[in-house]
C-alpha cells in the first residue's frame, strides 16, 4: 500500500504529559485543553487541514484533522504518513471486511442490502459516514476534514466497491452548514459520482423491499441502525395491532406487517414522510393492514382512548449536548408516562433513545420513572442496541449512542 503524500502537513500538535493515555486506548479525538503547544512553519492550521499529532516526549501518535470547537483533532491514521487515496481504499476496504463478517455484505454476488459502510469512529475514521443501499453509496462528511478529502474517499470507495456501482451521493450539506468557519462554498447536496435515472433506489432488509431518495430524504435515507430490531419485532409481534410512533417511512411498520401484525398505524408529524411508508406497504403487497397518519405524537396520544398493544417509540434525538441533556429526559419520561397510561395490561412497549449524551443506565432510570408516574407496573423484557455495522470502537464509549428496551406492561 502506496501512503506517500504528495504534501505534507505544516502543523505538529504535540500533548502536555499523561494527555497521550486516551490516544493510546483508541479515542479519537484530541481536545483543546491536552494541547501543550502546536509547531508551525507557516500559519496556524485552519479547520479540517490534516496535522501530525505528537505526544509530550515527541513521538508519533497519528495523522489528524484540525478542528475549531473543543474537538482539536479527530485521529484518523496511526500510519506515519499523509493519508491519500491507497490509504483510503485499503481502509474502505477493511470496513468491508467487517461488513463481510457480520454477513451484511457479499462481494461475489448482486448486493441488494442495505448496510452502513463506515460509521464515523466505530471505524477508526471519525467525522465520516458511508451508507450502502444496493448499488447506491450515500456519504455523509460531520467535520470538514472529511469534507475536504471527499474526492479521495470518492476514489477510494469505486476500488473497494468493485463492479456495479451506480452511484455517490453527499448528504452533508445540512451539517457542513452548522460548522464554524466553513468558506467552502461546495457544500450542496448532489452526486459526487454517477446520476442514476431515477430519484429513488430500492433495497432489501429482511424480505422487505424498501425505497430511499439519497439527495432529499433524511440523514442518508433510511434508519439503518434498527435493523437488528426490526428483525426481532419481526419474531415477536404475532398478530396484534401495532402502532409505530415517529415512523419516518415505516421500517418498524413494515416489519411488523411482515411478522403477522393484523393492522399498523405508521404515525409521524412529516406527510412526506407517512406518505412514503404506506408506498412501502404498497409495493410489499400488505397495504390493506396499514394505516397512515400524519400528526404530532404527543397530540395523537392525548387524543386517543387507548393505544394498540404494541407501541413503539423512536423519537429524533431529544439532546445534542450535555447542555440539553436534563431537558431530554423530561421529554423521554412525559412521551413514555403518556403512551404507558393508555397501554393494556398484556402490552409490550418497545422504545428508544439515539441521544448520544443519555447514556443506557440514565434512559432506563428515565422510564422506571415515567411507568411510576404513570401508575403502570412494568418489566424490562429486552436491552437493545446498535446492529455490527454500527460498532463501537474499544475505548470510545461516546460511539454507544443507540438505546432501547422491551417492556411488557402488567
Amino acid at each position: 500500500m502506496s501512503t506517500s503524500p504528495s504534501t505534507q502537513a505544516t502543523t505538529e500538535v504535540h500533548l502536555l504529559p499523561g494527555k497521550a493515555k486516551n490516544i493510546h486506548r483508541g479515542h479519537p479525538w484530541v481536545f483543546s485543553g491536552a494541547i501543550a503547544r502546536l509547531v508551525v512553519e507557516d500559519s496556524e492550521p485552519q479547520p479540517g487541514e490534516w496535522v501530525r499529532v505528537l505526544d509530550d516526549r515527541g513521538a508519533f501518535l497519528g495523522w489528524g484533522h484540525w478542528g475549531s470547537g473543543s474537538i482539536a483533532v479527530r485521529i484518523i491514521s496511526k500510519v506515519d504518513a499523509m493519508p491519500n487515496v491507497d490509504w483510503w481504499t485499503h481502509r474502505l476496504k477493511a470496513c468491508l471486511a467487517v461488513r463481510k463478517a457480520a454477513g451484511l455484505w457479499n462481494p461475489e454476488g448482486p448486493n441488494r442490502s442495505g448496510f452502513r459502510w463506515v460509521h464515523g469512529e466505530g471505524d477508526g475514521l471519525s467525522g465520516l459516514i458511508v451508507d450502502c443501499y444496493s448499488d447506491i453509496v450515500v456519504i455523509q462528511t460531520h467535520s470538514m476534514g472529511m469534507h475536504k478529502v471527499r474526492h479521495d474517499i470518492v476514489e477510494g470507495i469505486r476500488a473497494a466497491y468493485g463492479q456495479g456501482l451506480h452511484g455517490i451521493a453527499d448528504k452533508s450539506a445540512f451539517l457542513l452548514k452548522k460548522l464554524e468557519n466553513n468558506q467552502d462554498p461546495e457544500t450542496a447536496d448532489g452526486w459526487l459520482y454517477g446520476e442514476p435515472e431515477s430519484s429513488l433506489t430500492e433495497f432489501e432488509e429482511h424480505g422487505i423491499t424498501y425505497t430511499v431518495d439519497p439527495i432529499a430524504g433524511q440523514k442518508t435515507g433510511f434508519f439503518l441502525d434498527q435493523r437488528d430490531n426490526r428483525r426481532l419485532l419481526m419474531d415477536m409481534v404475532g398478530d396484534r395491532e401495532v402502532l409505530n410512533a415517529f415512523s419516518y417511512t415505516g421500517g418498524f411498520s413494515l416489519a411488523a406487517l411482515q411478522g403477522g401484525s393484523g393492522h399498523v398505524i405508521s404515525l409521524d408529524a412529516s406527510q412526506p414522510a407517512v406518505d412514503r411508508a404506506h408506498h412501502h406497504a404498497e409495493i410489499n403487497g400488505v397495504a390493506e393492514r396499514h394505516t397512515s397518519i400524519c400528526s404530532d405524537v404527543m397530540a395523537y396520544i392525548g387524543e386517543v382512548d387507548r393505544l394498540p398493544p404494541v407501541v413503539i417509540l423512536d423519537p429524533p434525538a431529544y439532546a445534542k449536548s450535555r447542555a440539553n441533556r436534563h431537558k431530554a429526559v423530561k421529554g423521554y419520561q412525559r412521551l413514555n408516562e403518556a403512551a404507558l397510561r393508555k397501554m393494556p395490561a398484556g402490552g409490550l412497549l418497545w422504545t428508544f433513545s439515539c441521544s448520544q449524551v443519555v447514556d443506557a443506565q440514565l434512559f432506563e432510570d428515565t422510564l422506571v420513572s415515567a411507568a411510576i408516574k404513570s401508575g403502570k407496573t412494568v418489566r424490562i423484557l429486552r436491552r437493545l442496541g446498535q446492529p455490527a455495522d454500527h460498532p463501537t470502537w474499544a475505548g470510545h464509549a461516546e460511539a454507544r449512542y443507540l438505546k432501547g428496551l422491551i417492556l411488557y406492561v402488567e
